[in-house]
């Protein structure tokens, strides 16, 4: 349901007080009235003006910078008004309170003025989706596929393929409606399924990039296996800079998955370390070998960890898409007469030898995994949901030889609706809520 347009929202759009600055966004029909108001008059347009900031009675709040954005070239698409004061917390509530009592002026929602932007055209989903992408990016890769996406980047891509689809519709519905004109030759519409064929290519070709998106987006995952006291938490400990992990000597610590995220190579990596993997009567740890065992079927790389002085056969099992590195720990056990073991690693993680290796290795999984990759992808499973439906009409379209030239132009309609609802062209209403409610309050 869109939002009353008589009501004008405000919000604290900066980090929490106290801070050195603080940025106290409006946007709605009263902007005006409000900037006059409290800050004297309303200054030039997009121009930053040192005012004086008080309340309605008169009293002194503040100096600090106003600016004023007429719509609908702003960013909410409405009129929209900022206050930039100093960042202490009286001072931040008490500007707040005094917006709260103008009339029909309330505190903004989480995501509520991303929300108007998309109302008012100023933004579309995917842009609106990207845009929370770069608030919550805490990686270089992360930061550049949601500027990707909330500079519009990958909305084109999305609306030049519904612009194909649509011509094509456009060129059999010529050729059914005008097929006894001179200038429309009956065979027209033959020409669009060759094109259609090349774009269920380009599709199946984004659409396998789907993976690479989720891994930029949401993190590799590197699951630490291998038997009890093969030094697992160790390792992880080491890796995080941290105590994420108990370590002792008695077998068996580690009953639960425990989890940290690293940045390595500008991707996110999440780390899991597992209960070590064994054969045992007690129901605790065989619950934490159950955990283990399931978050390796989900893992991207896995890390089997293997006691240097270890002699014993063990392995684990992967999958074709999954990758598997072997660790050979506590490196500094070695003596010179022992022979080096076989492994793709040999660390310590006690003197933390090994352990720029094993960086590197990792690095070189996840950039295997993504491969070579335009930032024009899509990250999302809705995203996908939506483009194998497209995919799947296109198909129907060009191998409906035998159906009329009308269900096949409607397959077509249908595979471009899809696109539109990836963008929020259509039939998105269902989606608004949980998009924006991911903003925090004052985006």
């Amino acid at each position: 349901m869109h939002l009353p347009r008589t009501e004008t929202i405000f919000a604290l759009s900066s980090g929490a007080p106290p801070s050195g600055v603080a940025l106290v966004r409006v946007s709605g029909p009263a902007c005006e009235a409000i900037c006059i108001a409290m800050a004297g008059s309303v200054p030039e347009q997009r121009r930053a003006a040192l005012r004086t900031i008080r309340t309605r009675n008169g009293l002194l709040l503040d100096q600090g910078l106003v600016v004023w954005f007429p719509g609908p070239n702003s960013f909410t698409g409405e009129d929209c008004l900022e206050f930039q004061i100093h960042g202490g917390r009286a001072l931040v509530r008490a500007i707040l309170e005094e917006l709260s009592g103008f009339p029909d002026c309330r505190l903004a929602e989480a995501g509520e003025f991303s929300r108007r932007a998309f109302e008012h055209g100023k933004l579309d989903l995917v842009e609106i989706e990207g845009l929370s992408d770069l608030l919550a990016a805490d990686t270089e890769m992360q930061r550049r596929l949601a500027i990707e996406q909330s500079s519009g980047h990958l909305s084109a891509v999305y609306e030049g393929w519904r612009e194909k689809l649509v011509f094509a519709r456009a060129m059999i519905e010529a050729e059914l409606d005008f097929s006894d004109e001179g200038d429309i030759p009956g065979s027209v519409s033959e020409r669009v399924w060759g094109d259609m064929s090349m774009l269920l290519e380009e599709l199946e070709r984004v659409l396998a990039g789907l993976r690479t998106g989720e891994i930029i987006r949401d993190g590799y995952k590197v699951v630490i296996a291998g038997r009890p006291n093969a030094g697992k938490s160790s390792l992880m400990n080491r890796l995080a800079g941290r105590d994420v992990a108990i370590v002792t000597e008695y077998a068996g610590t580690t009953r639960d998955v425990l989890h940290c995220e690293l940045d390595i190579g500008g991707f996110a990596v999440h780390f899991y370390d597992t209960a070590g993997l064994r054969d045992t009567d007690e129901p605790v740890e065989r619950l934490g070998i159950s955990r283990a065992l399931e978050k390796l079927e989900e893992a991207d790389l896995v890390l089997l960890l293997l006691d240097v002085l270890d002699r014993e056969e063990f392995s684990v099992s992967v999958s074709d898409s999954q990758a598997l590195l072997v660790v050979r720990t506590k490196a500094d056990l070695l003596t010179d007469s022992d022979p080096k073991p076989e492994c793709d690693v040999l660390l310590s993680s006690e003197t933390g030898t090994g352990f720029d290796v094993l960086r590197q290795r990792i690095q070189h999984a996840v950039e295997e995994k993504v491969g070579a990759f335009s930032l024009a992808i899509p990250s999302r499973l809705r995203h996908g949901q939506r483009l194998r439906e497209a995919m799947d009409e296109i198909r129907y379209a060009i191998s409906g030889q035998d159906l009329g030239l009308e269900i096949r132009a409607e397959h077509l309609r249908r595979a471009s609706d899809c696109l539109g609802r990836i963008t929020g062209r259509i039939d998105v209403e269902m989606l608004l809520g949980k998009i924006f409610s991911e903003f925090c309050v004052g985006k």
